[in-house]
């Protein structure tokens, strides 16, 4: 008879976060007050018995349902509750004529679990420590590699995180799980460490649309630190249907990096991609939470939201970017954004073929190509 620590799955911990866009105002602005208050109380009505704390907010034209309970990872019921809360908020945005109506949601039948269905989703089960904070961020504009940069210099570089220098537990490094989101038949992925491995890991990250990361494990403690959405919507829809608009959950602080070493990095605002039809490259915006999306459809777009854990309820999020600094950084961000935009569709400020395949630009080349004549 195999022996079971029941113990051990009574302390355990899930996080889940899976955001979809199912409606906007305006185009890809912000989803209406009424079709975020549907998905809440969906939520609030429906999780009674199964969940034990939620909280729900959008980035951009995308609504974020963060849930706590003791379901596990890919939990049937736990998907399926956040499925049908988009799939009731997606009525609503097609009474009110919204832009987008249940655009995220690519299947029709539910699978038992949302991954490969559109919405983008990342969890974190654990045991609570006697104090658990963690951050939860959400992309809009932009594709699952948008987050490779930071979390490269938040695990492997001392000079955004000191910790790596003077913590004996960071010390030892982090296991990373990178997938290669290309590849659709499965998922492939492979597993790296650092620091052995740092220059392997940055010569795979480097490639933001074609390897992300997907976990980042704590040598330490084997403890999971970090969880990253790595949907790409077009492999599941084959067609372009928008941008992957990714999510991700961290643990902080003790034997993990502090927030401020995960977060030091979004002040560079670096170039990723997305903006107007997902075909442009532009620098990552960090924004207070519930921002909306305004400028050339974009900048990309990400807010951080900080909480603290206890027996499954969750403190009051924490606005980490609604800040002077980051007003600041703000500025410097949407300087690079209006010096990329004055190259227009030239070179390096639009997205390579390889990410243009499923627009109409492909079918003019198609067409063009016939006309070009080898000069003798």
């Amino acid at each position: 008879m195999k022996f079971v620590d029941w113990h051990y799955i009574i302390m355990k911990i899930t996080l889940s976060i899976i955001k979809a866009d199912i409606g906007s105002i305006g185009g890809h602005i912000k989803p209406s007050q009424k079709l975020l208050e549907t998905v809440k109380n969906y939520i609030k009505k429906k999780g009674k018995k199964l969940i034990i704390d939620h909280y729900v907010g959008h980035t951009g034209d995308d609504i974020a349902i963060l849930t706590t309970h003791r379901q596990g990872v890919l939990s049937q019921p736990i998907h399926k509750l956040c499925w049908q809360a988009f799939l009731e908020g997606t009525k609503v945005a097609k009474k009110q004529g919204l832009y987008g109506a249940g655009q995220d949601l690519l299947k029709e039948t539910f699978s038992g679990n949302v991954k490969g269905m559109g919405p983008a989703v990342a969890e974190l089960e654990f045991e609570e420590r006697p104090a658990e904070p963690f951050l939860m961020f959400a992309a809009d504009k932009t594709e699952p590699g948008a987050f490779n940069l930071p979390l490269y210099l938040s695990f492997a570089d001392p000079m955004y995180n000191p910790g790596l220098m003077l913590s004996p537990q960071i010390k030892k490094g982090f296991k990373w799980v990178i997938m290669d989101v290309a590849y659709t038949k499965a998922d492939k992925v492979i597993t790296l460490v650092s620091p052995e491995d740092s220059y392997d890991i940055a010569a795979l990250l480097r490639d933001n649309g074609r390897f992300v990361v997907e976990a980042i494990y704590s040598r330490e403690s084997e403890e999971r630190i970090v969880s990253v959405s790595t949907t790409r919507l077009h492999n599941i829809a084959g067609r372009y249907v928008g941008k992957d608009d990714p999510v991700m959950l961290a643990r902080t602080q003790r034997d993990f990096p502090a927030t401020g070493e995960i977060l030091a990095p979004y002040t560079i605002g670096h170039y990723v991609a997305g903006f107007m039809r997902g075909s442009h490259t532009g620098p990552l915006m960090p924004v207070k939470k519930n921002s909306s999306i305004s400028f050339f459809d974009g900048p990309p777009v990400v807010n951080c939201l900080a909480f603290c854990v206890r027996n499954g309820k969750m403190t009051e999020p924490a606005d980490v970017f609604d800040h002077p600094y980051w007003d600041w950084v703000r500025d410097k961000v949407s300087q690079k954004a209006e010096e990329i935009r004055k190259q227009g569709f030239s070179g390096a400020a639009m997205l390579p073929m390889s990410e243009l395949e499923y627009t109409g630009i492909v079918e003019t080349l198609k067409k063009l190509e016939k006309r070009f004549k080898i000069r003798k």
